[in-house]
Formats: C-alpha cells, structure tokens, sequence
C-alpha cells in the first residue's frame, strides 16, 4: 500500500535525493582528482661525469614506465596521470652543454593522462629509475639517474693526471739511494779527501717513496643541500669550496695528489663516497662539512673519527644521525644491490684504522684551533657512515656552524676558506711526517 505523501516524507526525499547528487559529484570530482590532480613541482638536473639526476618532484605519486630505444640512444619515459604545465616544460632547458650524457630532452601530451619524456643521449646509457617519499623539504620525487654503461676508473684517471709528479718522485728518491750509496761505499787505499756530488741536503720528498693520496669529500650534494644558514647559505656549496682549495694546496705538495669524491654539485651516496676513497687506494678521507644545531649560538670547530663503542657526546651523536640521513635527503635506489655491498663494508671497519684516525684528526684539530674557536678542544667520536672504510684513517671536519650567523659569514669568507684548507692541511702534513706510508695497498 502506498505511503501517502506528507510534508515530512517530502523533505526526506528531497533531501536524500540532493545528498546522492552531492555524492555523484563528490566521486567524479575524485576520479578527476585522480587523473587530473597531480602537480609537478619541480624539475631538476644534476650532470656529473659519474651520472646524470633527473628529478621530477610532485604533490602526489606518479606511476612511471621507461623503454631504451637505439639508433639514435634515446630514454623514452611516460609518466601517468599527469597533464602537461608550465613547469614541466622547464626541463627542456636544464639541460646544459656540458652534460655527459643528455643532449636535449622533448616533453609533450602523449596522451590525454600521459606525458611522454624524450632523453636524448649522446652515448648509451644504464638508467636507474625510482620514486622516493616525501621527506624533509621534498614532496614525492621520480628520479631518473642516468649511469654510463662503462663507468670511469677513478684510479687510471687520478694515476694519468699525477703521471708527472709520481716520475718527480722517482727520480728524487733514486737520486737520494745513489747519494746513500756513496757515501756509505767503502775507501780503497789511503784515505782521500773525496768530494760527494751533490751532496746537499736531501730534499723532504727523500722519506716518502710513492704519492700519498688524499681522498677529500664535500659533504652534501645535488638533491641534498645539507645545512641552511639564516642567510640562505647553503652547506653543499660552502664545502665544496674548501674542498676544492684543500685539493689545489695538496696539489702543489711533491709528494701528494688529491682526490676530490664529488667536483661539482650533485649527490653522491655515503656509501660511494667510501667505495671511492677505496678506489683509488687513499691513505686519508677527510669529509668536509658545516653543519648546523639545534641552538644557534653552538659555535666552533670540531673533527670527529669513527666509534665502535657509541657516541663520545650527545652533540656528536646527534651530529652523526644527521649526517647518516644524507642518502634519504639526496636520494639512494634502495632497490639496488649497491645497498647490500654497504651493508657488508660498512660493518668491516677496524680498530687500527680508528686509532689512527684519531691521530689525524688531533693533528688536524691542533692546526684549526690555532687561529679559530673550537665547539671541542679534542677529537669526537661518533658512528658516522662516512667513516666507515675498514682500511684508511678517516677523518670528519666540521669547519664552523652554518646555523650561527657569525660563523655563517665567516664560511662566507674567502681568507677563512683558505685558513681552514690550509690547516688540515699542515695537519695531514704533521701526521705523515710521523706516520709515513709503506707498501702500497692492494685492494680486494
């Protein structure tokens, strides 16, 4: 039997019947949301000669395929669920001339959900795609790394550019074996007033018998700015100046050649920071930094070597978590099997090589707290990742607090720079002068 119609019966189905159009539009605008809603946020390269970054940063994950093609070497990658904006476009011109591997890139609407990104390459290459989750500054990202399928042997490169100063050696020490000989060579016959020659005084390269190669690492990078002053400094490039000019004075020692794990601005993951340093058969890591902390007025410079047994102060502990975040920051495939080598190498290290770290770094401290205020007046301890590698002495300075205003305009300053490299340094100097090396190490 039907209901007869009153006006509250009328109500309820007015109103029921506007709550499922609300509902209706509700869902559409979701399925809209869903195609049409992602934002890109940010396009941007980071060119090495090591690899090449893409970054794609948006509001909300995007789902990604990629194909090579050849003939010519191009990376094709579309990316769902997205419409093509002004931003986007903008990857077409962060390509720069001087990228290894990327010549140009084209962008467009492939399809009415879909953009298609055109890499082309100027030699094949491995690429690495991933997404990574917000964090920190970063919303979700989609990064492209492009590897090149013969990758540089770091060693064969830092021998051809020292061939010079390694023959110099040589000549010197063969030189100096001959004088020794001489001299040492029994008399025949009644003594004789014999004149040695070139009996000057030995040079100082006479006590070193090969190169002493420095591996020096600007901490930070590309994706990962490290610490921001309050005056917008950022970290990544403040120490990849003292870097680069701790580099140029080892470079003008006899018996040193240099090692720079980063020379530009881009992301280097802690792990291959150490593979690196191990590469090329370092007799010292040195990682350069300047960091901030949670009070502004911290202030000082501060070396830290690894511990096994935990950290020597909470500021060193706090320090270290920082540090280690780094890869989140800048950006690691945790997919790949590089993942798991670090693993296994950063659990080897010994405690010779902590025991000479520790000897650097007070030597190295020393010679900073000569003309700069130090945060400690020793060398800390922390487990930084960095740190790490089982067979060379490693070191961690802390050139001065970023987050300090006073400190930040010193960082700022080019005498500064040039007194801070110039003090690791004499102190790197001081510590061979007491612990020169011996055979070369053979890496496994």
């Amino acid at each position: 039997m039907k209901k007869p119609t009153t006006p509250a019966n009328l109500s309820r189905r007015q109103h029921l019947k506007t709550s499922a159009k609300l509902l209706g539009f509700v869902l559409l605008l979701g399925e809209m949301d869903i195609a049409w809603g992602a934002k890109i946020l940010g396009v941007r390269m980071w060119p090495s000669e090591d690899y090449t970054r893409i970054t794609l940063e948006s509001d909300t994950p995007l789902p990604i395929t990629q194909q090579m093609l050849t003939n010519p070497d191009r990376l094709v990658v579309d990316v769902q669920n997205l419409e093509l904006n002004p931003t986007l476009k903008d990857i077409v011109a962060k390509v720069k001339p001087n990228d290894p591997y990327v010549s140009q890139i084209r962008v467009g609407q492939y399809q009415p959900n879909v953009v298609r990104l055109v890499f082309d390459l100027k030699e094949p290459v491995k690429p690495q795609l991933f997404t990574l989750d917000p964090i920190g500054e970063y919303q979700y990202r989609m990064v492209f790394d492009l590897y090149p399928t013969t990758p540089p042997d770091p060693l064969m490169e830092l021998v051809k550019s020292s061939a010079r100063k390694e023959q110099a050696l040589v000549k010197s020490n063969e030189e100096i074996d001959q004088i020794a000989q001489f001299a040492n060579k029994p008399e025949k016959g009644p003594p004789v007033a014999q004149a040695i020659p070139d009996a000057k005084a030995p040079p100082a390269t006479a006590k070193y018998k090969r190169l002493i190669t420095i591996a020096i690492d600007a901490g930070h990078g590309g994706e990962d700015p490290g610490a921001i002053g309050a005056a917008g400094s950022r970290e990544k490039n403040v120490v990849l100046s003292i870097a680069k000019r701790l580099n140029q004075k080892i470079e003008n020692e006899d018996y040193m050649r240099p090692f720079l794990t980063r020379d530009g601005d881009y992301f280097v993951p802690l792990h291959v920071r150490v593979r690196k340093a191990r590469a090329v058969q370092a007799d010292l890591f040195v990682s350069i930094h300047a960091d901030a902390f949670i009070e502004r007025n911290a202030k000082g410079a501060s070396v830290f070597a690894l511990s096994q047994m935990g950290a020597s102060s909470t500021t060193a502990r706090w320090m270290a978590n920082k540090e280690n975040a780094s890869d989140l920051i800048g950006g690691i495939n945790i997919k790949t099997q590089d993942r798991q080598v670090a693993n296994l190498l950063l659990d080897m290290s010994t405690t010779a090589q902590i025991n000479d770290s520790l000897q650097v770094g007070n030597a190295v401290l020393r010679q900073i707290g000569g003309f700069a205020a130090l945060h400690k007046g020793k060398v800390e301890q922390a487990s930084f990742a960095v740190l790490k590698a089982p067979d060379i002495p490693s070191i961690l300075v802390e050139t001065a607090f970023i987050s300090n205003p006073q400190e930040e305009a010193r960082l700022n300053d080019d005498a500064y720079q040039d007194r801070i490299a110039e003090a690791i340094l004499k102190g790197i100097k001081d510590y061979f002068s007491k612990n020169p090396p011996v055979a070369r190490r053979v890496n496994s």
